[in-house]
């Protein structure tokens, strides 16, 4: 899809998807002869959670993070965000009988428990230290915070080179000492720009790579098809 039949589907303006593009929230699949931006079905889900998000107010600094994140598990996160959704519906409901009673009967008592949000609260802060609690995420964080546009597009560059350098060997044997090295130069990378890399996330992040949608789909394109399955069975060999 267009840019221009996205903002018509969805409700957002094309400037407002212009802005996620260049925050780097929600990446175009491509773009036309003319350079407009285009939008696939993994997108479209991805902006489908986004939206999910801002509907429960989380500011696009934190959605960013959140789904940033290696560890982020969509239907985990669609699940706790039904749960808020619910909550939320729970408490609007409250309130609409709270105004219905005082409409009909007027104020009787200072009663403000319709008010109350605790129960909403206390989730909402849960639900995000499950998915910002541990250290790396926060590292990830405070490392994003100090960098400016240009660095985010730099840092996509290099990311995106390893993977070219991943399909110029991918006709090797994933376990070839040169695949090893490059394994160990991708998780360095993720070390000193994004956060601690350890063998379990980079287990992790292997299984996400080949694990189909956009990340699968922008390793293929960047090292060639087949690329992010070699990326993938290469870091296997590389954790054992």
């Amino acid at each position: 899809m267009t840019v221009n039949e996205v903002s018509k589907i969805t409700g957002l303006s094309v400037r407002t998807l212009q802005y996620y593009d260049k925050i780097g929230l929600l990446s175009p699949s491509g773009h036309t002869d003319a350079g407009y931006r285009l939008y696939d079905d993994t997108a479209l889900e991805r902006l489908q959670q986004i939206m999910l998000f801002r509907e429960l107010e989380f500011p696009l600094k934190e959605i960013k993070a959140i789904m940033s994140d290696p560890h982020f598990n969509r239907q985990k996160a669609l699940g706790q965000q039904i749960e808020l959704l619910k909550l939320r519906r729970e408490h609007l409901d409250g309130l609409i009988t709270f105004a219905e009673k005082i409409r009909k009967t007027g104020v009787k008592t200072m009663d403000f428990k319709a008010f109350d949000t605790a129960k909403l609260d206390e989730y909402t802060k849960r639900a995000k230290e499950q998915w910002g609690s541990t250290a790396e995420y926060k590292e990830f964080e405070e490392k994003s915070e100090k960098r400016t546009d240009a660095d985010n597009g730099r840092l996509m560059n290099e990311t995106m080179e390893l993977f070219v350098q991943f399909g110029k060997m991918r006709d090797r044997d994933p376990a070839d000492s040169e695949v090893q090295a490059q394994v160990k130069r991708l998780q360095e990378f993720f070390c000193e720009n994004f956060y601690n890399c350890t063998n379990e996330i980079l287990r992790g992040l292997g299984k996400m790579y080949a694990g189909g949608g956009e990340f699968t789909e922008n390793i293929d394109k960047a090292g060639g098809a087949g690329t992010a399955e070699f990326v993938n069975r290469a870091i296997e060999i590389y954790c054992k």
